[in-house]
């Protein structure tokens, strides 16, 4: 299916431009439904460590990413880039420079109270998964806009933006289908230059995609229950 969409323009100083939003009311059966559906669906989405070779449908990926791209953003300035990264080689250069980082990381760089947080885990600073997976998505946050013209403009709450983005991007990949893993390795730097991303453009999170692999494994962890997380007034 083919998607038409206006292309996007800065629409810095522009005036306020209302127009009707009337969207048709959903039951209450229906909406009570869908969220018990949605909430079962979503309880069953695991981080993926162990990653199939196999290959994924990219329009899923890329439909995944349109997703993300339509969460909310301060002052509407959408601060992020998706880089879909397929090809091997690249994600053999990544996995290089990440794991240098890790390893640093691992061997004392973390402390030991971050270490004690990881271990039950399982994690360590090899990291097949960006070499297994047949998709990686790196997301850059864009700190400041940049004209064509090397004019550069303020964002505004860009971390609070581009992680809003990111949680709806897991939250498609995994409702249609696929695993994936949010992988941050510290510092970041390395994928501005591996990707060759302008200087306004900052890593956030490195996400391999794709399938679990046969023999997959996730640790044995419990979530906190909603009377754990939720507080009514």
């Amino acid at each position: 299916m083919s998607h038409t969409t206006q292309q996007w323009t800065p629409a810095h100083g522009e005036p306020y431009r209302p127009v009707s939003y009337r969207p048709a009311r959903m039951p209450a059966a229906e909406s009570l439904a869908r969220a018990a559906e949605l909430r079962q669906r979503m309880d069953g989405r695991r981080t993926v460590r162990h990653f199939s070779a196999d290959p994924v449908p990219e329009q899923v990926v890329r439909d995944a990413i349109a997703c993300a791209a339509t969460a909310p953003s301060g002052a509407h300035q959408q601060p992020w880039t998706f880089v879909l990264v397929k090809d091997p080689v690249v994600r053999g250069q990544i996995r290089a420079a990440a794991e240098q980082e890790e390893e640093i990381s691992y061997e004392g760089r973390l402390g030991d109270e971050w270490l004690a947080a990881l271990r039950p885990l399982g994690t360590d600073a090899v990291k097949t998964h960006l070499t297994d997976a047949p998709a990686l998505i790196v997301v850059f946050q864009q700190r400041y806009w940049l004209g064509p013209d090397g004019t550069k403009r303020k964002h505004y709450y860009v971390d609070e933006s581009v992680g809003i983005a990111v949680g709806m991007l897991l939250s498609a990949l995994h409702l249609s289908g696929l695993a994936a893993l949010i992988h941050t390795p510290s510092p970041m730097r390395f994928l501005g230059h591996v990707l060759n991303r302008p200087e306004n453009e900052k890593a956030f999170a490195v996400i391999p995609v794709g399938y679990p692999a046969e023999n997959c494994q996730v640790p044995d962890l419990v979530r906190k229950s909603l009377d754990q997380v939720i507080v009514e007034v």
